[in-house]
């Protein structure tokens, strides 16, 4: 039994598609039991146990992790995420699971100027500390984010701070695949990786991508990281943290040129999927 947590991430819910079509049994976690996680139904063979779970609730992750050989650790970016992954991984270790798959970032370093990577980084060092088996998943950005873009790119804008710095993009159902094998393969687990799609495409290309693509003139417009960082919480209302997040990394694509690795392609035998494929399968969603 493999328990997904966050199922109804993008992450999760791409993991818990590609170990069922391979007929794995899963149990997919979740704070709201009683909504439906996308794309999943009753028709499922094997079905997919749903149970409630919540990082700060330990008797509830005690609950989900019983019986389960191996765990898909994954959680949306916060102030808490130190302190709530490391409980999820000490509550494993007591409960019987042997084998986790984190999710983690890219620059997961002690000196990191990412806040939220060097939590990451500590997630890890407890993880190797743990005993357990554990494979690390180390993303770049995913193109599902783009999305996020909708807004201002309908006003003809895309906002950023990284001038014409390249950025590394990734589908997460590519993510979900390879964490798939991770969990499925013995040759695999237990490493790290590093994943990337394709190419890496900076702010002012992608502009000129959906130029083409919506038919409506997009322009990149470079902002100090100060003036992204107050556009982000007092147009876009992100909390602090999370502008300050955004801003980090984008600035760190400056400090350190990002380029695609050949890790999806060697672990899948397949190549990952392309930002205009991504972007031509949601096109409605940048259309005015």
């Amino acid at each position: 039994m493999i328990v997904v947590m966050g199922a109804t991430g993008a992450t999760g819910n791409a993991l818990l598609h590609s170990l069922l079509t391979r007929g794995t049994p899963v149990r997919a976690l979740t704070r709201t039991p009683h909504r439906p996680i996308p794309g999943i139904t009753g028709a499922h063979q094997p079905p997919v146990e749903i149970q409630y779970a919540d990082a700060t609730d330990p008797h509830s992750l005690r609950t989900a992790f019983k019986g389960a050989s191996q765990l898909f650790l994954a959680m949306a970016n916060s102030p808490d995420q130190v302190e709530l992954e490391t409980r999820v991984i000490d509550i494993a270790a007591h409960t019987g699971i042997g084998h986790i798959v984190k999710i983690s970032a890219p620059a997961a370093e002690p000196d990191s100027p990412v806040a939220i990577s060097r939590g990451h980084h500590a997630v890890e060092e407890h993880l190797r500390a743990s005993g357990l088996t554990h494979t690390i998943l180390r993303p770049y950005a995913f193109m599902q984010n783009l999305l996020r873009l909708a807004p201002t790119v309908a006003q003809g804008i895309i906002l950023g701070t990284m001038g014409d710095a390249p950025c590394n993009y990734i589908d997460c159902r590519d993510i979900g695949d390879v964490a798939a094998d991770a969990l499925t393969r013995r040759d695999i687990a237990g490493g790290t990786y590093t994943l990337t799609g394709p190419e890496a495409v900076a702010y002012p290309e992608l502009a000129s991508r959906l130029t083409t693509l919506t038919g409506n003139q997009i322009r990149y417009v470079n902002l100090t990281p100060d003036e992204l960082r107050d556009n982000l919480i007092h147009n876009a209302h992100m909390p602090t943290w999370l502008a300050d997040h955004v801003t980090e990394i984008q600035q760190l694509a400056i400090i350190r040129p990002e380029e695609p690795t050949a890790t999806v392609t060697d672990i899948l035998g397949r190549p990952p999927r392309t930002l205009d494929a991504f972007l031509h399968e949601h096109h409605g969603h940048f259309r005015r």
